[in-house]
């Protein structure tokens, strides 16, 4: 089981509570948890990552065992952590402005 901590718009937008549990296949990537959480929360699609591309919005951040994984590639392992359900995967909405 693997835990996915949200930001709030996207908590609002899927109708969830800060964090969901999802099942998912290994090897536990990026791409297999964000497949997982979109098929579970439609609603989801397109907001995290371009649903053509799938590139990473860029105002999303993903962070895991205090590390920022935005820019790894979205096919590498997660941490061990992540992928036992020790340690969530959080995803962060990047706030920008001047």
């Amino acid at each position: 089981m693997i835990r996915v901590i949200l930001p709030y718009h996207l908590r609002m937008l899927a109708g969830v509570g800060r964090e969901v549990a999802l099942e998912v296949d290994e090897p536990v990537t990026l791409n297999v948890v964000l497949d997982a959480l979109e098929a579970q929360y439609p609603m989801l699609r397109g907001t995290i990552r371009d649903q053509v591309t799938q590139q990473r919005r860029s105002l999303i951040r993903f962070f895991a065992s205090g590390r920022d994984l935005s820019h790894d590639p979205p096919e590498a392992p997660l941490p061990v952590a992540v992928a036992l359900g020790a340690e969530p995967l959080m995803i962060v909405g990047a706030i920008a402005g001047g």
